[in-house]
């Protein structure tokens, strides 16, 4: 029973490591995993751990199993960007910062579309947990952490008015990996980010979905751009 269990650990940082190594590009698009025995010791691990992780691995579109050619790695194109362990990854060797302005790009889309929803679909309720997490962010102005985190309320309260399901989840599985980053995660002004939420709030609660969308994907953007670091455009 003890061995079973570590398997799924044990896999875990197999195709961690693995799904890092090609995504820095030490496994090219092309080039062929090393030989089963290699692995085992490179990551200390059994052939049966070794096999299901390069499962998972072809699973998530990074590599194609080939009989007679091996497990070859395929190019990005074919990658589950959304994906959570390569996601991870892809933050993790952004040298551009690339991955973290596309991230951006497409979580405004998204919020946009969600916020556009909220404001047809507001109810008093939700207008009234909208206004909290606003107090709160207005109440902790000066505690960076406390209202970064009345912030992560008020945009999950947006995705609460919405019935679009689907969108709130890659919300939150794209914001989830964008926070891990250390260089999204810098100093913002907090001043403007709350008159941003305030502007939203305020066309939500007028219901008026089209200004909804368009000051909630600037909120967005801008957010981004007065935090993002110097560093050359991809």
């Amino acid at each position: 029973m003890a061995s079973r269990a570590r398997t799924p650990r044990l896999g875990v940082t197999v195709v961690a490591g693995l799904v890092d190594a090609i995504v820095r590009g030490d496994l090219p698009p092309g080039s062929s995993l090393p030989p089963e025995a290699v692995l085992c010791e490179q990551f200390g691990v059994s052939r049966t751990v070794i096999r299901e992780s390069v499962k998972r691995l072809e699973e998530k579109g990074l590599v194609t199993v080939a009989q007679g050619r091996g497990t070859q790695v395929l190019n990005a194109d074919s990658w589950n960007m959304v994906d959570a362990t390569v996601l991870s990854a892809l933050v993790a060797n952004d040298a551009t910062l690339g991955t973290l302005d596309d991230l951006s790009v497409v979580r405004a889309s998204l919020e946009g579309v969600i916020a556009r929803d909220a404001a047809g679909r507001r109810t008093p309720d939700g207008l009234e947990r909208l206004r909290e997490a606003l107090v709160r962010m207005r109440d902790t102005i000066e505690d960076e952490p406390r209202f970064n985190a009345a912030d992560v309320i008020f945009h999950a309260t947006v995705g609460e008015l919405t019935q679009n399901r689907l969108a709130v989840n890659l919300v939150t599985t794209l914001f989830g990996q964008a926070r891990e980053s250390a260089r999204f995660n810098l100093p913002s002004q907090l001043d403007v980010t709350l008159h941003e939420h305030e502007r939203v709030f305020a066309a939500i609660e007028a219901g008026d979905p089209d200004a909804a969308e368009q000051t909630m994907r600037a909120h967005i953007l801008d957010a981004w751009e007065r935090r993002r670091p110097p560093s050359p455009r991809h």
